[in-house]
């Protein structure tokens, strides 16, 4: 991740005190294409070291930064108390929804992780 990525704000903070793991995660979610999402597990795997905790640790405590709408769970929920934000942004981006029945609590839609989810190809550079 480049210190341009960072928000005028955080850039002296972050760049500073970023962990070398955090900044693997944080470059990898810029890597994921508009309108697709890879799972915490899917990022560890990516970079061969870790777990969808770490992951999602990373994620909480930096990932504002970058799009973290695109890293989520492996069963399609919406991050919960971010749903609404992550929707917005899924609707923006052409992301694949299934849509919530009736039932459903909140009636909020899920990621159709069938369709939505990216498995890295095209990148030529790999693991970092």
């Amino acid at each position: 991740m480049s210190e341009q990525s960072l928000p005028d704000d955080a850039r002296a903070e972050y760049t500073d005190a970023l962990p070398e793991y955090a900044e693997r995660v944080l470059d990898v979610t810029e890597l994921i294409p508009p309108g697709r999402v890879m799972t915490y597990g899917d990022v560890a795997e990516w970079l061969q070291e870790g777990g969808p905790r770490q992951v999602g640790r990373v994620m909480a405590l930096y990932g504002s930064a970058v799009p973290w709408w695109r890293v989520v769970r492996a069963d399609g929920a919406l991050l919960p108390g971010h749903e609404l934000r992550a929707l917005d942004h899924y609707r923006a981006e052409g992301t694949p929804l299934k849509e919530a029945s009736a039932a459903a609590q909140g009636h909020l839609p899920r990621l159709d992780m069938k369709r939505a989810r990216w498995d890295g190809g095209g990148v030529t550079d790999g693991p970092a």
